[in-house]
């Protein structure tokens, strides 16, 4: 019998691996939340890496909201269909809907716990789930869990996306198309007008994660319901919305939002949602005092898309590297992992903090600094941001190989 290596010797050789091919992820540790200053590892900085878009996670009024949702009790203390499902939830689904144009939601303690509850409980053996190859994580993972036919598409290629609705026409079942409304790490939107034009085409259901559009996009009479209204769709256009309140609404969770008929499926099959504790109501108290705020204070979507216009002519005229993207997500592509790093840790010297994404959160070869702006941030921070970034590559490419 061939030997096997111990848990702790396997260990070590794949983190060691990782480490060599520069992919080692490392914790950072911040005091408290960014607002958009942060104490990280005990040194003060800048944040352009936070997904706090309107700067609510740090709002008095959200705060303020949570600490009221404590009385209600530490934790919802059972799964939702048990006894954990609480008035606070209720009021923050009837919220969700309201906003979102949508008949009825559904909350779920993370939107990764919702796109794979929610892609497993609607399709499976027989069926056909088509994704775009940039679709998040929780997406491509509930693509592969459901059982279903698992058929891809290159980033928002709609003649790829039509080959495929066509394959899975040719074999038959029910079929769901998932897609990102705002790509995580490229930042563009998909294009969901002529992607719901093809579903209906093909009699296939469309399923957006608006976990980047939620609360920062919307239409003049859903200003803040997220890219498939900014596409002027609406729920019989695009049936299944996933939005997460960990990002806009600075809180935690996420949601599905759709038809009532939907909403009352997922309770019966929605496999995440049955047999996970419910939401804290702390947390539900906080995301309906967030959503308040959202429609109360539309002055902060102006000025986040003040502060992205901004950025993007500012950084156009220095000729730095961006990727195409209209979103509070501003992608500097680099490619090389190790310059991705370099870069980071130089600015970071310099007193800011920029995600730096490196495979297999991206594809190979498209390291990037995924760059985050918030409306808390003020135009003179992101000018100090543009020159620090226009020296830090100037200083690491002088010395680069």
């Amino acid at each position: 019998m061939t030997p096997t290596r111990s848990l702790e010797e396997t260990l070590r050789l794949r983190l060691d691996e990782r480490r060599a091919r520069g992919l080692y992820r490392q914790l950072k540790t911040l005091a408290a939340a960014p607002g958009p200053q942060a104490m990280v590892d005990g040194r003060e900085l800048l944040t352009f890496s936070s997904n706090d878009y309107l700067g609510l996670a740090t709002h008095p009024d959200v705060i303020a909201a949570q600490q009221a949702g404590a009385a209600l009790g530490a934790g919802a203390t059972a799964s939702h269909l048990v006894n954990g499902h609480l008035h606070i939830h209720r009021q923050l689904q009837d919220a969700i809907a309201h906003v979102t144009g949508r008949e009825a939601a559904l909350v779920f303690s993370s939107g990764y716990m919702a796109n794979v509850g929610t892609i497993c409980a609607l399709v499976g053996r027989g069926d056909n789930v088509i994704s775009d190859k940039l679709n998040h994580a929780s997406l491509i993972d509930g693509a592969r869990l459901c059982g279903a036919a698992s058929l891809r598409f290159g980033h928002s290629d709609l003649d790829g996306l039509q080959r495929q609705l066509g394959r899975a026409a040719d074999s038959g079942g029910n079929t769901l198309v998932a897609v990102d409304g705002v790509y995580s790490m490229d930042g563009d939107c998909a294009p969901l007008a002529e992607m719901a034009a093809l579903c209906r085409a093909y009699g296939a259901w469309l399923m957006v994660d608006e976990a980047h559009g939620f609360g920062v996009m919307g239409s003049a009479q859903l200003p803040s319901a997220g890219s498939i209204a900014a596409a002027g769709l609406a729920q019989g256009d695009a049936p299944v919305m996933m939005g997460t309140l960990g990002k806009a609404a600075g809180n935690a969770g996420a949601f599905i939002a759709g038809s009532k008929a939907l909403i009352d499926y997922l309770v019966q099959f929605a496999r995440p949602y049955i047999y996970t504790t419910g939401m804290p109501p702390a947390v539900a108290a906080g995301a309906l005092a967030a959503i308040g705020v959202m429609q109360r204070e539309p002055e902060r979507r102006a000025r986040l898309r003040r502060n992205i216009d901004h950025f993007r002519a500012r950084a156009a005229a220095l000729d730095l590297p961006l990727a195409e993207s209209a979103s509070a997500i501003q992608p500097l592509l680099l490619g090389c992992e190790n310059a991705v790093m370099a870069v980071a840790a130089e600015l970071q010297g310099r007193g800011f903090l920029v995600g730096a994404i490196r495979p297999p959160t991206v594809p190979a070869g498209t390291a990037r600094l995924r760059i985050t702006l918030s409306a808390n941030h003020s135009e003179a921070q992101i000018d100090l941001l543009l020159g620090a970034l226009a020296e830090s590559l100037d200083k690491i490419r002088a010395v680069a190989p």
